[in-house]
């Protein structure tokens, strides 16, 4: 591991004036994700600015009956928050199904949302890599790619993004708020990953030197009754192989609202909206949740080895729409 410096901060302007726009320098959460690729050899950065201490870890409720939660706010808190439990199930089950209870006392929601990919050749700094080292290649195109992206992927770069929380909040609309040295800025969350392109190294919208000050959930009626959805290979402590986001409002057997995002399929949590754009308005069916996901899954693309995402992605929203138009009508 390379030396590093090491600072703690105590209030946001002062972590962000320490971060500046030193590129060698990397703000430290919980440290479950980054201090593990330093590591590896992954990351070296040359500094880090502690931000545990920062007065960002509440989760309040706001004027317009929408939520803000801290960027400090341990996974554990979120999951555990009787109002994202009430008003936000989905959020709750997406922490919850995430890493293992003694990870998720450390990690923190800000942290959560820069967590990088758990592909074994970005991971691995004997093997190219074009997120880790641009124009080096992408051996995972012909290499090992079963868990790999089937939507939003490009010669330059097949991986997933890992993040389970990522999804609930795509779906739910989330903007995430950070502060900079010209001062704060938000960016909704479907914007907040860039798509992968040729540039897979540049992975978020944030600008230079950006601290994650917290996230802002807009009330949404639909998301008191959603859902989070994992399939992965062991039943606990595992990464996805899809997953899916859903919140669902239906009266008079019509769906009137409906927020899709699925996991573990792309670069980044992956918005469904052609699905949404099928699902609005039309009958809340079998039919037509089998009608949307292939509207959402023509745009494709598996690899030799990972086609059988598109049929479990297809179940996945047929199976967790049923189920939550049946609450619906209770």
């Amino acid at each position: 591991m390379r030396e590093f410096g090491y600072q703690r901060a105590f209030d946001v302007s002062g972590a962000v004036a320490l971060l500046g726009d030193d590129p060698d320098a990397r703000f430290l959460g919980g440290g479950t994700n980054l201090v593990d690729l330093m590591k590896t050899g992954v990351e070296r950065p040359a500094r880090l600015v502690d931000v545990r201490e920062l007065p960002l870890d509440d989760i309040e409720s706001t004027a317009d009956g929408g939520l803000r939660i801290g960027a400090t706010v341990t996974n554990s808190d979120l999951a555990a928050h009787p109002e994202v439990r009430r008003r936000y199930p989905a959020l709750t089950q997406a922490v919850l199904a995430g890493a293992s209870g003694q990870l998720r006392n450390m990690a923190t929601v800000g942290g959560n949302l820069l967590q990088r990919t758990r592909c074994g050749y970005f991971a691995d700094v004997t093997k190219p890599c074009n997120k880790r080292v641009p124009g080096s290649g992408c051996p995972a195109v012909e290499g090992e790619h079963r868990n790999h992206a089937i939507l939003g992927a490009s010669e330059h770069c097949v991986a997933v993004h890992p993040s389970d929380m990522g999804v609930a909040l795509t779906a739910l609309d989330a903007v995430v708020r950070y502060e900079t040295t010209d001062g704060p800025g938000e960016l909704p969350l479907a914007e907040f990953y860039l798509p992968v392109g040729d540039t897979p190294h540049l992975e978020t919208a944030l600008p230079p030197g950006a601290l994650i000050t917290g996230i802002a959930l807009p009330p949404t009626p639909a998301a008191a009754n959603s859902r989070y959805r994992k399939v992965r290979e062991r039943a606990s402590y595992a990464f996805a192989i899809g997953a899916i986001a859903a919140a669902l409002d239906v009266r008079d057997g019509v769906v009137r609202e409906v927020r899709l995002a699925f996991g573990a399929v792309a670069s980044r949590p992956w918005r469904a909206r052609a699905a949404e754009r099928v699902l609005t308005g039309a009958a809340a069916d079998a039919e037509t949740f089998a009608a949307a996901a292939d509207a959402e899954l023509a745009a494709a693309e598996p690899l030799r080895d990972n086609e059988y995402k598109v049929t479990l992605m297809r179940n996945l929203v047929v199976a967790v729409l049923t189920e939550l138009a049946e609450e619906a009508t209770r």
